[in-house]
Parts: C-alpha cells; structure tokens; sequence
C-alpha cells in the first residue's frame, strides 16, 4: 500500500499470496480486515525472475556467469523458487557441468505486472491488486469520511455514546456521497442526521482524496 500510495481507508479487492503454507479463513479473515481487502487468496500465479548475484557467483564460477545468467533467463521461475525454498540450492546444466547456486547466490524477484504491488520476504510474496472499480473508490471516499467524523468527535470532547448531527458545505461530489451513504455514515458515527449546505457546533476543514469539504459535528441534546 505504501508503495502505491493506496491508504489504508481505500478497499481493494483481492491479495494473492504464495507461500509453502496456507491459512484457515479465521485467519484470512484476520488479515483481509487488518488490511481492508476484500479476498485473500493463497495462489500459484505470482510470477518469479532470478538472477545471479555477481559477488558470490563471480568468483565461484568464473567465466560460467553468463551461462548462468542466460539459464536463469529461461528456467521457470515459480519452480526454481520452489526448489531454492525446499532445498536451500538451485541446480542448473551448464554445458553439460551440474552448477549449483545457493540461496545468497541469487537475486529473487516477483515480477511485478500491471495493476499490482508485488513484495516478498523469507519466502512468502505477497500480491496486492491496485486496481480500483468505482464501487472501491466509493466506498473508499465513505471509509475517509467516517474515519474524519470520528476524529472530529474525540476533539470535541463528546463520549462515546453521545448522539450526534452531522454537517456538510462546499463540495458536491462528497455531499453527494454523503446522501447516497447516509445510514452507513449516521450508523457509523452514531448521528441522528446529516445536514447539508451549513454547519453548526464544531467545524473543520478537510481534504478527503484531494476534495477540498468542510465538516461539522454537534452533540444531539438528551
């Protein structure tokens, strides 16, 4: 996500991962929440190239290396991964020679395609899909405006369970959002209405996905 500037309030739609292991859905469950994702899925799809790291692979192999690169430019790459993670080594033909290559000999990268960030470590990579339906990005402006009110609601002191009124002026595509979210937002934030146009209590300036909106809470009398 923080490569691709994606923050965490946006949805996204799946997470591939591919891994020696698998999780159970409690656990996928777990981090499709912590990460906002829709689906998390365990996958064969990530795709591997490897190359030879030259500080090691040069003074073992020697004149070898550009047979090497040249091998490691045409193996399948999920499948050398796979061996590298089960067995600490990858075993190439080299002229008719057996080269071994060890785990620090190789450089280990997921290929990174179109529409997804791709990282990994201590083999396991992970695959976020960046791309963003207009139902994610909706629904992401949603996430942003509720995560505004209730910060302004802790700085205007109100408790946990106090009721509230929302205001909203001077943007239209979020007020809009706001109208077409209603009960999610009023049931989010605890509000017993959203007026639009004016605002009255305590107000604040936002920018929310680069809309400029100013926002307004005030506590519902008992």
């Amino acid at each position: 996500r923080n490569k691709t500037n994606i923050k965490n309030p946006q949805p996204i739609a799946h997470i591939f991962i591919k891994s020696s292991f698998t999780l159970s859905d409690f656990y996928r469950q777990i981090i499709a929440d912590e990460l906002n994702v829709r689906e998390v899925e365990f996958t064969e799809k990530v795709q591997y190239s490897l190359k030879p790291y030259l500080r090691t692979v040069g003074p073992k192999f020697g004149k070898k290396v550009n047979g090497i690169r040249q091998a490691l430019n045409t193996i399948d790459g999920n499948a050398a991964v796979d061996e590298v993670n089960a067995t600490g080594a990858l075993k190439l033909d080299i002229d008719g020679e057996e080269i071994v290559l060890l785990k620090e000999d190789l450089l280990i990268e997921a290929s990174q395609m179109e529409g997804y960030a791709t990282e990994s470590d201590q083999g396991v990579t992970v695959m976020l899909d960046t791309n963003l339906t207009p139902e994610l990005i909706e629904e992401g402006y949603v996430r942003e405006i509720v995560s505004k009110l209730q910060s302004m609601r802790k700085e205007a002191g109100f408790e946990v369970m106090d009721r509230i009124c929302v205001y909203a002026k001077d943007n239209d595509k979020i007020t809009d959002l706001m109208k077409a979210h209603k009960d999610q937002i009023c049931g989010e934030v605890l509000a017993d209405d959203i007026v639009f146009g004016g605002t009255d209590g305590y107000e604040k300036a936002w920018k929310i996905n680069d809309e400029d909106v100013v926002l307004a809470v005030k506590k519902q009398q008992k």
